[in-house]
């Protein structure tokens, strides 16, 4: 048996929500059954409907929409026609303007009598949610190709990726934006900001506000971030397979939940954006660079003997960093840099005084066009910093000895959309090293006010390269080959420093393990490999959740003082676990489709392995768990 609004949910596209109300997108037509006391007579008798969002709702500020029975789309206005009059019913087609407030509307239906206008007891099971519409030419969220709304919209389902890029894991996910609570609790994310409802028609003015409200850092937002691997007040980031809870439980207790880390904060963004009606994506950028001085330099200082100097080494690189990409028009911007924009909800950096990111055009990041808003520049050296080697000297002044222009940014991966595979979108961001266009991208960036300082160095004779064997199985001994070439015709002498770090996966070191130096000589034109010996009771019980290990190689030629330097980092692989189930059930209880059990059983088992596999690696602790945190 359908529901009463079954026709009109179905039309919208919003058949999946968990919901008894009706659920209706923007810009296009639905229609509605009004039942009266006696037969409506066009000629004498006047009703019109009221629609209404807010406190004081206003007509200038469309919060208060009155619609008559017969009326023409104007601006700012809906359309109304009246379809049927038959008995005491009338039946009306009603389509929101494309640029309408996204929201929940209390509906009124109002008639004049002789005694006045009587209009229907508030009634809120009648409240209509209004939604952003993917499926409508005017709506600045408007997707043109069918098979992405149905990924980037109606999909609850995803894969977000995460490692190292010679590594790349997967971690599945339930969005869960159609679930019980999840609407309400989107569209309390914006009652919390005090967000003005003329703002929640403009999907860049949405996105925004929800950057800085999925994290808790100055505002309250949903989540608390924590990087300490200390959870014992929360859920470890580690722990979350779904969105769902997360929002529930903030817009229920109405107090940040704890904990997460990016991809989570990414993951519930997607949330919220998919269920208001924008196409979002989940992207994993490996080799993330954090500037924190908007020189398109992530700056590595070593002292004269080669030892990367701690204190003053400010810039990091994480091995990977998940934000968003959501789907819009940008009136605001030139002609052409609609499209893709990246949003990201992980504080970082603070924007005009808290901590969000976006939405910044992909196409304009791509062509370096960086004055443009939002916060392009941020984003713009995340993928395209220099890693730059710094010797320091006694007398306190400093001298570039490398430059790896190559590691930042190696690869930016998304879900493929209609399968569950990798879909590699490096070219939307960044032109291939060393092309003139992406030299012409720089300079562009350059002249918008990025600093992107000329680094000199001086010839070097001597070269090092740090090779590793394809895959290291996790408590598994390894070698570290350090290849070395003279390129001189003289006999060369080196002192090497090896240091092992265990580090988590924003490159903040959690302990040192390895620390090893090594004397090698070296004939003229010769080239020499020394190997360094790993072994798994040195790093094992220093383990902590996503672990890295990250082997820092410095040294420095007796002869010329020239010093050298590598970084080499490595993820570790778990043993895969197979798991084969035979499952004998009736296809008449899921309508003769196979796919959707499958891919609950396969969900399923996945947390049930997920779950395991931290009980198994991390050493047991006896926790408090609460899903929410307030602030002391």
């Amino acid at each position: 048996m359908k529901k009463p609004d079954e026709n009109n949910r179905q039309e919208h596209h919003t058949n999946l929500y968990d919901s008894n109300h009706l659920i209706i997108r923007r810009g296009k037509p639905f229609q509605i059954k009004i039942t009266f006391n006696r037969t409506y007579k066009p000629e004498k008798d006047q009703f019109w409907l009221e629609f209404l969002i807010g406190r004081y709702p206003q007509v200038s500020k469309g919060t208060y929409i009155p619609i008559m029975p017969e009326q023409e789309q104007e601006q700012g206005k809906w359309r109304s026609t009246l379809l049927k009059n038959e008995n005491n019913s009338v039946t009306l087609s009603l389509c929101p303007n494309a640029d309408c407030i996204v929201g929940k509307f209390r509906m009124y239906v109002a008639v004049m009598t002789p005694y006045g206008i009587r209009r229907t007891p508030r009634a809120p099971e009648r409240d209509v949610y209004i939604i952003f519409n993917p499926w409508a030419e005017d709506d600045s969220v408007f997707l043109s190709d069918e098979e992405e709304r149905k990924e980037y919209v109606l999909n609850e389902y995803g894969t977000i990726y995460y490692g190292e890029a010679s590594n790349v894991e997967c971690r599945p996910w339930n969005f869960g934006q159609f679930e019980y609570g999840v609407l309400d609790a989107c569209l309390y994310v914006m009652d919390r900001a005090q967000m003005p409802l003329i703002g929640r028609s403009d999907p860049i003015k949405v996105c925004r506000l929800a950057s800085a409200m999925v994290n808790a850092k100055d505002d309250d937002g949903i989540l608390v971030g924590n990087w300490s691997g200390d959870y014992t007040y929360g859920v470890a980031p580690t722990a979350w397979t779904g969105s769902v809870e997360i929002l529930v439980n903030y817009a229920s207790s109405r107090n940040p939940v704890c904990y997460g880390q990016c991809w989570v904060f990414a993951a519930v963004f997607n949330t919220f954006l998919r269920c208001l009606g924008i196409p979002a994506r989940v992207v994993t950028n490996f080799f993330s660079a954090h500037d924190n001085n908007g020189n398109l330099k992530v700056d590595v200082i070593l002292d004269d003997e080669g030892k990367i100097n701690t204190y003053l080494t400010k810039d990091s690189i994480w091995n990977y960093h998940c934000w968003n990409e959501c789907w819009m028009t940008r009136p605001d911007l030139p002609a052409g840099f609609g499209g893709w924009q990246v949003v990201d909800a992980t504080p970082q950096e603070t924007s005009d005084g808290l901590y969000r990111c976006g939405p910044a055009s992909v196409q304009a990041i791509k062509h370096g066009q960086v004055c443009f808003p939002y916060d392009a520049p941020f984003v713009y050296a995340e993928i395209n910093s220099d890693v730059v080697y710094w010797k320091r000297n006694k007398d306190g002044t400093q001298e570039a000895i490398k430059v790896n222009k190559q590691h930042v940014g190696q690869m930016v991966l998304t879900k493929e959309v209609g399968r569950d595979a990798q879909k590699n979108i490096t070219d939307l961001y960044k032109f291939k090293e060393g092309s003139e266009e992406e030299r012409l991208s720089v300079e562009t960036a350059l002249t918008y006010g990025l600093n992107r300082q000329t680094v000199h160095m001086e010839g070097n004779d001597v070269d090092m390269e740090v090779r590793l064997q394809d895959a290291i199985l996790i408590g598994s001994d390894f070698k570290l080959n350090l290849e070395f070439r003279n390129r001189s015709r003289e006999r060369r002498t080196m002192s090497i420093y090896v240091n092992g770090n265990i580090v988590i996966y924003t490159g903040v070191t959690s302990k040192e393990f390895k620390s090893q130096t090594l004397k090698v000589s070296l004939e003229a034109q010769h080239t020499r490999v020394v190997d360094v010996s790993i072994q798994s009771k040195d790093y094992i019980n220093h383990l902590v959740e996503q672990a890295m290990l990250h082997f820092i190689i410095t040294g420095r030629v007796n002869e010329t003082t020239q010093i050298l330097t590598e970084q080499k980092v490595i993820s570790f692989q778990i043993p895969k676990l197979t798991v084969k189930v035979s499952i004998n059930y009736s296809i008449d209880l899921f309508t003769g489709d196979k796919t959707h059990i499958h891919s609950l059983i396969c969900f399923l088992l996945w947390n049930v392995i997920h779950f395991l596999s931290i009980l198994l690696i991390y050493k047991k602790r006896r926790r408090k768990k609460t899903p929410v945190c307030g602030w002391a």
